[in-house]
């Protein structure tokens, strides 16, 4: 079983931060840090040791915050931080430099290599609005691509984690961020930047469109996958615009079968089904399925098939896990299938979850 994320916060990476914090700075009481830093961490999940590791920095760590932020930037090129050691630190940027704003974003620059910082520039963001995207504007043009990716990835709309920036939920400011990152020679930030219109798409979906559209106009070398990637979305919520950006007709395509392998499925089974598809038109076939009840509708991904011509026959078969997660329960009841083609709903089937 691989180790729970929140235990990678631990003595290990607390002493990896306290031995760049006091290389940086001699007076760092490194073993107390240490010591009040990992205590009571087993009872903690992940983002609650990181801010209480954070708080045992910022005790330990007595020094005005400009002069703070100058250690944190030396300390990063005195050891190798990594996500877990250096994540603490962008969170005591964020919580200690808001007054400050030039000295916390120049130590989130130089910590995001490590530990990327685009959950501390939130508050910047807010606060200072323009003043923070100029600086942004300026990582969009490093060498650095962990830089250009926290220009991206720190404004995203729907950060997840992040806190919500309201005005960064109305496209605008961090669209010239995007325009100069779409074609960025590194996947990590291109990755990004797909992220970013996706979270777009959700509020703004002629926006993204337009945005795909003119980016596929004028061309480059990673613009379709940025594309595939940024429309999925809009592929799920069965958006003509996206639709056509991938080729496909909005509504085009029929169900001639749909079977399930049975009408009962206990919670933690699997419903088994199979879906012929007939093609409308020559084209993409994009196939989603959605698992509706009351008051809940939620869309997958079924799959992508390419029609050579009219009438063409595709034939699907999907297992459909009814697992408990964390994020997600799933009380027994009546349920409904509905397979989507190119955005529309063209069969459905009924079936109940059962306790066993």
């Amino acid at each position: 079983m691989a180790q729970p994320l929140k235990e990678m916060i631990s003595i290990g990476s607390v002493s990896l931060l306290a031995d760049g914090v006091a290389a940086a700075w001699a007076p760092f009481p490194r073993d107390r840090f240490v010591s009040e830093a990992t205590a009571g961490l087993a009872g903690l999940e992940l983002k609650d040791r990181v801010r209480h590791v954070a708080r045992a920095l910022d005790a330990a760590l007595t020094l005005p915050f400009p002069h703070a932020s100058g250690v944190l930037r030396d300390a990063s090129a005195r050891v190798r931080l990594d996500m877990w050691s250096g994540w603490p630190a962008t969170e005591y940027v964020a919580a200690r430099g808001l007054d400050h704003l030039d000295d916390a974003m120049a130590a989130l620059g130089a910590l995001t290599p490590y530990a990327t910082g685009e959950f501390a520039v939130r508050p910047y963001l807010e606060r200072y609005r323009d003043d923070a995207m100029k600086i942004m504007y300026g990582w969009a043009e490093s060498a650095d691509e962990h830089l250009r990716r926290l220009a991206s990835e720190g404004s995203r709309p729907r950060l997840p984690w992040g806190s919500r920036v309201r005005w960064l939920m109305e496209p605008g400011p961090a669209l010239p961020v995007l325009d100069r990152l779409r074609d960025d020679p590194s996947e990590y930030v291109r990755r990004s930047v797909a992220n970013h219109v996706n979270d777009i798409a959700k509020d703004h979906p002629e926006v993204a469109v337009e945005l795909l559209g003119r980016w596929r106009a004028e061309g480059g070398s990673h613009i379709e996958k940025v594309l595939r990637h940024a429309v999925r979305g809009l592929l799920r919520a069965g958006h003509p615009g996206g639709l056509e950006l991938v080729g496909a007709a909005p509504g085009g395509g029929s169900v001639e079968t749909l079977v399930l392998d049975g009408d009962r499925v206990a919670v933690g089974g699997r419903l088994r089904f199979t879906v012929t598809v007939r093609a409308g038109s020559p084209g993409p076939l994009v196939l989603k399925y959605a698992v509706r009840r009351d008051g809940s509708r939620r869309v997958f991904h079924l799959g992508e098939r390419l029609a050579d011509s009219p009438g063409q026959a595709v034939t699907v078969t999907k297992s459909h896990s009814f697992r408990p997660v964390t994020t997600r329960t799933e009380p027994p009841g009546p349920r409904v299938l509905e397979i989507v083609v190119n955005g529309a709903v063209r069969a459905s089937a009924s079936f109940t979850l059962t306790e066993t």
